[in-house]
């Protein structure tokens, strides 16, 4: 879901949580089931998790022109950077590497915090602290779901439900 929050977003939000994740982004922009392809489920994925997300309003038409959001994203502009007229430039994020045919794009983050690289290499896998409060405020109503139904277990034992059972099996 997360991963899905940073491609969808526009290139200033996507940066806020890219810089304390990863040095690099790569995009595979080869066309048919390219990211870009993949991309609405990507959305449909993040949406479930962050309500600031909108998976109707990331789309392309049959023309292939995109949505307003999606022509904001960070995917879209990654994809088509250099090669297609529409897209802005990027100011946080740097082409690295793009094969001869395009279809693998390697984007360097720039500015990555110093301080999540160090924390990830002292705690290992999992969010550094300067992420989850951004995370947190997005995932706001999901956790509350998740919090009520577990408040509705420890008072009646059971909860009936698949989706209580399928989450703490993940």
């Amino acid at each position: 879901a997360t991963l899905g929050k940073i491609l969808s977003a526009p290139e200033d939000e996507a940066h806020k949580i890219a810089r304390h994740l990863a040095d690099y982004i790569l995009v595979w922009a080869g066309g048919g089931g390219d990211d870009l392809a993949k991309s609405p489920h990507m959305a449909r994925i993040a949406g479930s998790v962050y309500g600031a997300v909108q998976p109707q309003k990331f789309y392309m038409d049959a023309q292939g022109n995109p949505s307003e959001m999606m022509k904001e994203s960070i995917l879209w502009r990654m994809h088509g950077h250099k090669y297609d007229p529409r897209v802005e430039p990027l100011e946080k994020f740097a082409e690295a590497y793009t094969t001869t045919n395009r279809m693998v794009r390697i984007y360097k983050v720039l500015g990555v915090s110093k301080k999540s690289k160090d924390w990830r290499a002292e705690h290992g896998p999992g969010y550094p602290p300067a992420l989850e409060a951004v995370l947190a405020l997005e995932a706001a109503p999901a956790m509350s779901e998740l919090k009520r139904r577990e408040a509705i277990l420890a008072v009646t034992g059971t909860l009936r439900c698949g989706w209580y059972d399928w989450y703490h099996r993940r």
